[in-house]
């Protein structure tokens, strides 16, 4: 028993505290922590953080505050760093430069088959232009879970780079926004979108826009779309009426089924 003490002494004696970083940077290479920093983003500081597999999270600055507040949210431990490491970084600049996610990796895996399946196809909207939430549910084959979607968006962990800000309503309005909808509009202005016509043409019924040259149809603010000149413009509240009027749907925003 003694002898047993003895040793016990001598082994407490060779403990050390581990130095500091260690314990946060095990956590980091096992996965079960993220590091984060804060960047200039489209419209204003925004913390973004990642792990081994990618962009985590993505959150405006002005919506949390300060960086004990952003890591009190986050959904696992962040250790706030300098600068992304170089790789990440260019592909993250890029993404936050042009709108588009480009080759910059996103960890999605916290989320189900059909949030991952919603945001991805989200990810396809082009910057400067539009969709309604319908359109998102029909383009993954399922148009009945338009509430769904719209849940799913609302819980996007990578805002802006998923650009659910450029998700609208069926009837065309801007809408809500995670963050508000004030920013929302913000980041469409941004990217050269005029929030106040927006909604204008949404209150006037109109969904469609098509070409009287090309008989096709558009979402108002698809690239086509923005092209027609007034006096060939023509104006629909329905794909159905489109049709009916001769028009056939744009193979770029894919406006009907």
């Amino acid at each position: 028993m003694i002898q047993e003490d003895i040793m016990t002494g001598k082994l407490a004696a060779l403990s050390r505290p581990a130095p500091d970083g260690v314990i946060e940077r095990i956590l980091i290479r096992t996965g079960l922590a993220d590091e984060y920093t804060l960047i200039e983003g489209p419209i204003g500081s925004a913390y973004v953080a990642w792990s081994d597999r990618g962009i985590t999270a993505f959150v405006p600055a002005a919506a949390v505050g300060p960086r004990s507040a952003f890591e009190a949210r986050h959904a696992r431990k962040a250790t706030y760093v300098l600068a992304p490491p170089p790789r990440l970084a260019r592909h993250l600049d890029r993404a936050v430069a042009t709108g588009r996610l480009g080759r910059l990796p996103i960890d999605l895996s916290s989320l189900s088959d059909f949030q991952r399946e919603v945001l991805r196809k989200c990810a396809e909207i082009p910057p400067g232009e539009i969709r309604p939430y319908g359109w998102i549910a029909r383009e993954i084959g399922n148009p009945g879970a338009v509430r769904a979607v719209g849940t799913a968006l609302g819980r996007n962990p990578v805002p802006v780079l998923i650009p659910c800000h450029r998700v609208v309503r069926t009837d065309g309005r801007i809408g809500s926004y995670a963050y508000g909808s004030s920013m929302k509009r913000d980041l469409l202005e941004h990217e050269g979108l005029d929030s106040a016509a927006i909604e204008a043409t949404a209150r006037r019924g109109v969904r469609l826009v098509g070409s009287d040259t090309t008989g096709i149809f558009c979402f108002p603010t698809c690239r086509n779309a923005k092209r027609i000149t007034d006096a060939h413009r023509a104006e629909f509240r329905s794909e159905e009426e489109a049709m009916a009027g001769g028009y056939r749907a744009c193979k770029v925003c894919r406006p009907a089924a």
